[in-house]
């Protein structure tokens, strides 16, 4: 006899994250895992220093000073914000309070992981629509909601694609859903997004209930290690976060240190204006090589391999880890055909295209 867990837990194919080492290699350049290449702001760093002096005290367990600084940071009402440990967290905690046994929670076809990962944690079934052109396509949702659907998730952009809908088809989903059915938007990128027609969805909280954003501090920011995320909600839904939240969910240095990153909007420009140049580089270079890449909202490039042995994804990614070079492998999304690359700083972004070139050339020179 052994203890026995619920039913389709074990169905679950946990969470991998992206590899952080290579085997007999001392340097590596990792762009695997989306994080920002300037790293946090140096005030957040100090912020997160000074708050270690007092680890002995629980931290606020509301995150007051944390939701202030985001409302008055983001013109939204800190009521409304509820703060959790990542934004993974906060999907989490909307999957148990909102779905379980015969529950539906729907997603694009390339989604993040964790929205198939928490459904079936409560017992709900994931339920992936198809996609155009690796980007989510709002008839296709919209024809697989039922009656039992409960969440509708939607990253945009959405990673690992880096695909985005325009402000217009998001309204358009958000307008045909049943009132009962949440509508999540995963907005973890949203602050390196510069199209004009892009909302991350803070006006649709506020025009309607089951409308719900979701934020993190993991990216542009770069405090992926302190695990910051925020979610803006109608205030039914924020009242029900905060009942099945932890009661001291986000560490105290974590709360600081986001504080002191929304005041350093110079440090946030920075790591926006190293994307914006590179990332458009780092795609027209994997363009003059005759391979595929989607043009990207975000901080990554997804970049499609031809299937032939030899040069696939397995061994473009066998021969950057050759040279120190981690990118995302992209099988888990059904994109076995695909590496995912974070845009790193400019000599790894270098690195990256010149290993290319050598792979797609055979391997061979420097």
């Amino acid at each position: 006899m052994v203890p026995t867990p619920r039913p389709g837990i074990l169905d679950i194919a946990p969470y991998v994250p992206g590899d952080s080492a290579i085997a007999g290699q001392a340097k590596v350049i990792k762009l695997a895992s989306n994080e920002s290449p300037l790293g946090p702001s140096p005030r957040a760093v100090e912020a997160c220093r000074e708050a270690a002096r007092q680890l002995h005290r629980y931290p606020d367990g509301g995150a007051f000073a944390l939701r202030q600084a985001l409302g008055r940071h983001w013109g939204l009402d800190p009521a409304r914000i509820v703060c959790g440990a990542g934004s993974d967290e906060l999907i989490a905690l909307l999957v148990r309070a909102y779905a379980g046994p015969g529950d539906e929670v729907l997603y694009s076809r390339h989604g993040f992981l964790m929205y198939a990962i928490s459904a079936k944690s409560v017992g709900a079934t994931p339920v992936m629509a198809p996609e155009t052109d690796l980007t989510a396509d709002v008839d296709a949702l919209l024809a697989q909601v039922s009656h039992r659907t409960r969440i509708v998730f939607l990253a945009n952009p959405n990673n690992p694609t880096g695909t985005c809908l325009p402000a217009s088809e998001v309204e358009r989903l958000a307008g045909a859903l049943p009132g009962n059915v949440i509508l999540a938007l995963d907005a973890a990128y949203a602050e390196y997004v510069g199209r004009n027609d892009y909302d991350a969805g803070a006006r649709l909280v506020e025009a309607r209930d089951n409308v719900v954003m979701l934020r993190t501090f993991s990216k542009i920011y770069g405090l992926a290690a302190l695990r910051l995320g925020w979610a803006y909600a109608s205030p039914v839904v924020a009242d029900v976060l905060n009942r099945v939240r932890g009661p001291f969910n986000v560490s105290a240095p974590a709360q600081a240190a986001g504080i002191a990153a929304l005041a350093d909007d110079a440090h946030t420009a920075a790591a926006r204006a190293h994307n914006d140049r590179w990332l458009p580089w780092l795609r027209e270079e994997v363009l003059k090589l005759g391979l595929d890449a989607p043009v990207s909202a975000g901080n990554f490039l997804l970049i499609r391999f031809p299937a032939t042995p030899g040069r696939d994804a397995d061994a473009a990614c066998a021969f950057l880890n050759q040279r120190g070079i981690i990118p995302r492998r992209m099988g888990g999304y059904g994109l076995g055909d695909s590496l995912r690359v974070t845009i790193g700083l400019e000599d790894e972004t270098r690195a990256v295209a010149t290993a290319l070139a050598a792979f797609m050339r055979g391997g061979d020179g420097p």
